[in-house]
């Protein structure tokens, strides 16, 4: 009796444990879209995407270029600043941005990696 009990309780905190990793992401309250990338010479790409918040909050974004063997070969963390909530179709959610990434080499793709609403404290 015991080892069923002991092996419902790790089932549950396993369901529970995947519950919070598959939530968590989506209470940020940031998403991104890549748009679109290009390379103007070996030592710039540029990356177009938009991102998704409330109106009111200031965003990062790290940007990455990738050469042929997917080797990081340029990195960039922008800020995206709050936008009105009149300044687009949405009520000022989604925002486009293009970014210039200097990079070490040729790039052959260029997307976002992650976007994050910093805290105060920065």
């Amino acid at each position: 009796m015991a080892t069923r009990t002991a092996i419902g309780i790790a089932l549950a905190a396993g369901i529970g444990f995947l519950a919070w990793v598959s939530t968590s992401n989506s209470l940020s309250g940031v998403t991104y879209k890549d748009i679109g990338y290009s390379t103007t010479d070996a030592t710039v790409a540029e990356v177009d995407f938009q991102v998704t918040r409330e109106p009111g909050n200031a965003v990062k974004c790290a940007v990455k270029a990738l050469d042929s063997r997917f080797a990081v070969v340029g990195w960039k963390v922008v800020d995206i600043p709050p936008s009105a909530a009149d300044a687009t179709a949405d009520g000022g959610r989604t925002v486009a941005q293009r970014v210039t990434v200097l990079t070490e080499s040729e790039s052959v793709s260029g997307l976002v990696d992650s976007c994050w609403i910093p805290s105060q404290a920065q």
